[in-house]
């Protein structure tokens, strides 16, 4: 792999990358990571062994992807140039692929996508796919993740070449402020001021850090970006280091997450061999390594100062602030701390201009949100929508609404820190200043559906009893609060409450939120609020009958 020394030599090497591509070879992307627990592994590899055999090697070629997004169909393959998409394919299926779909040109009709009868063999068809706008998932399920050079055919590192090139720290961040880009990790702090803050701070070492600690119930947005397109979030922290003059960074990421661990060694040893991480990158004066930080599953390690605690070695707790990551951070230390979704979507702000940017989304909240979609819905995934759009359209549009003849009856934003949003505002615009107003908060993206056979009460327990077991303990209101809390919905759900207890209830939640250290404590109690204020009702009726068998349902939210 060529050492790239001056920032022409980038655009060589992506020249040089085009001047192999055949044109005429047909690819097939299957993904290899979410769906290799319904065999695409196994399917890849008869895919290869049927390749060998038949002697197609040159005309067939697999590339093994990140997630596609259409998870409820894993495991899903795209044959391009073709454009079809087959989904739940099988070892059995790859011989027929290739026969009739790839040298014949057919359509399978059993493994087409299909809505109320009818067969949509091609991606651009599938509302799931068309009804999206695709910014940071652009290149997940269309690259192999492993392999740099075709994040490079994609203009990948460009965006950062042209920074390095031709733009100062200020013009840097004065473009990310006026894109209008927020934090994608919950509470949606604008990106840029954030940077600036930073960069103004005095001193020699400076830390850039990619929280990738996602931990809510039914999340995995995060996670695909890491193993779908690694070398976009890598670029984005780039960017984000030489606007703040950092030159040490940090991916926190979860020990849970080893495809997502796998992958981001491979892009840093690739993106070092290429000469764009390291001492003196480009032949420019600007230096930037990168180390992977394991995270031991604690979902408060997710709040910026445990999550400075844990790299420093200590347990994962929370402090008090000020002072301010951005003044006093790791080891004391300036630091800038943004998710794996922010920065993923820096590098096309460079190469497309932040007008280009701010032109989607709503006034407030611009640019697209990636939404993992779980729950009562037929179309469970990975979704990617502008600002703004409504909750109708993600579940109905593109999640094909809700199995069955069942309803739809509210769906939980933002994890077990979120809020239900009942149907009565399923055409809410969703962005971060809206749906704080129904209750809830836009979080990380979870998005869980649940339909009218569920019970929010259950709902609100199963979530109290997530937050009371992944308190860290430190602050009284949280440990306590959370714990009375979960003992309160645990007896309503057992028919064992009484009146008082909905009034005590809310009492707790309104201590415990305005009371609690950090976002754990100050965000736990909404589960219970948002329910209260729209399904009243249900907590009345649990009291009234003393409780029932049938009100326990849980709505699933483990990934799909």
């Amino acid at each position: 792999m060529k050492h790239l020394k001056i920032p022409d030599d980038l655009s060589k090497y992506k020249k040089s990358l085009e001047a192999k591509h055949r044109p005429d070879t047909t690819r097939i992307f299957i993904c290899t990571t979410g769906c290799r627990a319904l065999g695409a592994e196994e399917v890849c590899k008869a895919f290869k062994d049927e390749i060998t055999k038949q002697s197609l090697a040159g005309k067939i070629e697999m590339v093994e992807t990140g997630c596609q997004g259409l998870c409820t169909r894993a495991p899903v393959l795209t044959i391009e140039p073709l454009g079809i998409f087959y989904g739940r394919a099988t070892e059995t299926d790859v011989p027929e692929i290739i026969s009739r779909t790839i040298q014949k040109g057919e359509v399978i009709d059993r493994l087409c996508y299909s809505e109320a009868g009818k067969r949509i063999p091609y991606v651009r068809d599938i509302p799931f796919y068309s009804k999206q706008k695709k910014i940071v998932l652009k290149n997940c399920g269309s690259i192999d993740p492993r392999n740099i050079n075709e994040y490079i055919l994609r203009d990948g590192y460009a965006a950062f070449a042209k920074v390095l090139t031709s733009m100062t720290q200020e013009k840097v961040i004065d473009e990310i402020k006026n894109s209008g880009l927020r934090g994608r990790g919950g509470a949606g702090y604008p990106t840029g001021i954030k940077w600036e803050a930073v960069r103004k701070v005095q001193g020699d070492i400076k830390y850039m850090v990619c929280n990738g600690d996602e931990g809510d119930p039914g999340a995995f947005m995060d996670r695909a970006v890491l193993e779908g397109d690694p070398h976009a979030v890598i670029e984005g922290m780039l960017i984000g280091a030489y606007a703040i003059g950092s030159q040490k960074g940090f991916i926190y990421v979860r020990a849970e997450y080893p495809i997502a661990v796998e992958h981001l060694k491979i892009a840093i040893e690739q993106a070092k061999s290429l000469g764009l991480l390291g001492n003196n990158i480009l032949g420019s004066n600007f230096s930037f390594d990168l180390d992977i930080k394991m995270g031991a599953g604690a979902f408060v390690c997710g709040e910026e100062t445990a999550l400075i605690a844990s790299i420093e070695g200590k347990r994962g707790m929370p402090r008090p602030r000020p002072p301010y990551p951005a003044t006093s951070g790791i080891w004391g230390k300036p630091t800038n701390i943004n998710n794996v979704e922010t920065f993923a979507n820096v590098p096309v702000i460079f190469l497309k201009g932040s007008e280009w940017y701010k032109a989607i989304g709503t006034e407030s909240s611009k640019g697209t949100k990636i939404f993992a979609l779980a729950g009562n819905v037929k179309n469970t995934g990975l979704v990617e929508v502008p600002m703004g759009t409504t909750l109708r359209e993600i579940v109905f549009d593109i999640g094909g609404g809700i199995p069955g003849r069942k309803k739809f009856k509210a769906a939980q934003m933002g994890g077990p820190s979120g809020g239900c949003v009942p149907a009565q505002h399923l055409d809410l615009p969703i962005d971060y200043e809206t749906v704080k107003e129904v209750g809830a908060i836009m979080g990380s993206g979870g998005l869980i559906v649940m339909d009218d056979s569920t019970s929010m009460v259950e709902i609100a327990r199963y979530f109290m009893e997530f937050c009371q077991d992944e308190s860290c303990g430190k602050c009284v209101p949280c440990r306590i609060g959370t714990k009375r809390m979960l003992d309160i919905l645990t007896r309503i759900t057992k028919g064992e409450g009484t009146k008082e207890d909905i009034g005590l209830l809310k009492e707790l939640a309104e201590v415990t939120k305005t009371a609690s250290l950090c976002g754990l404590g100050q965000t736990a109690a909404n589960p219970v609020l948002s329910t209260i204020r729209y399904c009243l009702n249900e907590y009345e009726e649990l009291i009234d009958k003393k409780g029932s068998q049938s009100s326990t349902q849980q709505t699933p939210v483990t990934q799909p």
